[in-house]
Parts: structure tokens; C-alpha cells; sequence
């Protein structure tokens, strides 16, 4: 999904309207996984300085809502967005720097994991955070 013509195509798929600034902010989304809101801004102002901060907002929010891009916020952290979707992977995150990668699911398909006590509910997925230090900051505190 990395060209022009595959990011409309996934608003097409998604029943969207294709707009200039839907396709600068899902294309700065997949040219940045993990982004912060922020970073997500600065990089479709780059390209196209005319896009307000309110249409990246909006178009954040309607992309979670339909499913096109997921919104990931580790405790004490800022959302974060990606556009790795509907494969029910985990994620990992370092106590002292904050990055975050991507962590597949240790068993199966999704939801991957089974609770001890589902209370009657249909689980269809589990979010599991790993939390640590990572390599850099390993380094840095040797």
C-alpha cells in the first residue's frame, strides 16, 4: 500500500471518498509506523503544507473508526498509529526511550490467547503489551 494508487484504492475498499488529504495522511501513516499524531502533521506537511492539522485529525479518526489504521496507546504513552491491521500481532515497548515494534502472535490466529474466564463474551482478539528496555537503551546504561 505504499503507492498513490494503492492507498486509494484502500479508501475505495473501505468506502471512502478519496481526498488529497486522507491520501497524504494514510500514506504518512504507512511511511511511519508507530507515529505520534504530531510526527503523522510534520510528515503530510511536508508534502502538502495546505493540509490543516484538523483534517489529519479527522482523517485519524475516521480511519480507526472503518479499520483502515490502528491506534495503539501504551499506558503513560501518547496514541500512536499504524496500518498493519486485522492480523491480532501484540507490540513491544521500552520503559525508558518509549519505541515500539511489532510483536506477532506467540500461538495461532487470533484472538491468539484464551481467557481464563471469557464472562460469556465472543473474544475475536487480544491486545498484549510487552514492556522492557530496549537494545539502545541497554547500551546506554552499560
Amino acid at each position: 500500500m505504499t503507492s498513490k494508487a494503492g492507498i486509494e484504492q484502500v479508501l475505495k475498499e473501505a468506502s471512502m471518498r478519496v481526498t488529497q488529504p486522507r491520501v497524504a495522511v494514510l500514506a504518512a501513516v504507512t511511511a511511519h509506523p508507530h507515529a505520534d499524531t504530531e510526527t503523522i502533521i510534520s510528515a503530510v506537511h511536508r508534502e502538502h503544507p495546505q493540509v490543516s492539522h484538523q483534517a489529519v485529525y479527522d482523517s485519524l479518526k475516521l480511519f480507526t473508526s472503518l479499520g483502515v489504521v490502528r491506534q495503539i496507546q501504551p499506558q503513560g504513552h501518547i496514541a500512536r498509529y499504524e496500518t498493519r491491521v486485522g492480523d491480532n500481532h501484540h507490540h513491544v515497548v521500552c520503559r525508558q526511550c518509549g519505541q515500539l515494534a511489532d510483536v506477532d502472535c506467540s500461538v495461532g490466529a487470533s484472538p491468539c490467547l484464551h481467557a481464563s474466564d471469557d464472562h460469556g463474551f465472543h473474544i475475536d482478539e487480544a491486545e498484549v503489551i510487552y514492556w522492557g528496555i530496549c537494545p539502545d537503551c541497554q547500551a546506554k546504561s552499560s
